[in-house]
């Protein structure tokens, strides 16, 4: 295993434990999300594995705002960036639907009876089509904290593999190492 490999390696699974640790502290830890959290190196690179939607819980989503049937406002969420908003097509209610069982949360009307889900989770998707998805930050800090931790680190790894892979010639003889 040449030296980058094993930086790639040591970076890999930092950058997937704080990541982890990072969505813990954001009551997110027991999700799909963190579970399915890895990283592959492939000789000199290295290949982080997130569920596809990883970047809009990471980067957040500008919810639509507006106004309740009640009359009150919605209160927006917290979002760092202009990358993804709401504008007017609301979040698929099914991709709730996973996320409803694993929390345990089932519709039931006032005497105890369960409910169909569907209304459920269309509500779920409509609070969060208006209230938007907080910024996280989870990976994308996870990285850069880990990556600056490495500083000269890599130069030297890369170096180190570049001699290794050398082949020096001289007077018909060739020196490998």
């Amino acid at each position: 295993m040449g030296s980058v490999t094993k930086i790639f390696d040591t970076l890999g699974s930092n950058v997937v434990k704080q990541a982890r640790a990072n969505l813990k502290k954001k009551k997110k830890g027991d999700s799909n999300l963190s579970k399915n959290l890895s990283y592959k190196v492939k000789g000199s690179s290295i290949e982080f594995i997130l569920a596809d939607y990883w970047e809009y819980v990471d980067a957040g989503v500008k919810g639509k705002g507006g106004t309740k049937a009640d009359g009150k406002a919605w209160k927006l969420k917290k979002v760092t960036n202009n990358k993804f908003k709401y504008r007017n097509k609301k979040p698929p209610f099914m991709a709730f639907n996973g996320w409803t069982i694993r929390k345990g949360i089932a519709p039931r009307d006032s005497k105890g009876r369960l409910m169909k889900r569907k209304g459920l989770l269309y509500a779920i998707a409509n609070s969060v089509y208006h209230t938007g998805i907080e910024t996280t930050h989870f990976f994308t800090d996870a990285l850069d904290n880990e990556v600056l931790k490495l500083g000269d680190e890599i130069g030297e790894a890369f170096a180190l593999d570049l001699i290794d892979g050398m082949n020096i010639k001289s007077d018909n003889v060739t020196i490998t190492k």
